[in-house]
């Protein structure tokens, strides 16, 4: 199944107003595929710009670990749309090929790991039990 690509002279004033905040955003001066998907449900457009606007902007981790980590999900979800698009801007931001060669040995690794875990069905280590999510206190 696919969706017609809604273009911007043949969208509605509330699409034309989201594909506009994404290229005032991005300072780019065309709208990529998949927000011209997303327009096939204005809704669903304007809701994941927002929270895509929110979470890759400014905080505490810097714009290239944002893409990278971008990258290394959207690798292994197989999304092909995602690790070029996000890849081009990981490369923007500075991504060089030796960052995505040892990107992608990480990821490969957490995969392999990951499935050894799952299989031997591994018990957490009781030091290691919220030891990511706890607050370092500052």
């Amino acid at each position: 199944m696919s969706f017609q690509l809604i273009e911007y002279a043949e969208a509605s004033p509330e699409v034309r107003a989201v594909y506009e905040d994404i290229m005032a955003t991005r300072k780019i001066d065309w709208v990529n595929n998949f927000w011209k998907a997303l327009a096939n449900h204005p809704q669903t457009l304007k809701r994941t710009w927002e929270s895509l606007k929110e979470v890759m902007g400014p905080g505490q981790l810097d714009p290239l670990m944002k893409e990278l980590i971008y990258v290394a999900v959207s690798v292994t979800n197989n999304c092909n749309y995602c690790i070029g698009s996000h890849g081009a801007a990981a490369r923007k931001a500075g991504m060089d090929d030796s960052m995505l060669g040892e990107l992608m040995a990480v990821v490969a690794m957490a995969n392999e790991t990951n499935r050894l875990a799952i299989g031997y069905q591994v018990p957490l280590d009781d030091v290691f039990k919220g030891a990511a999510m706890e607050s370092s206190g500052s």
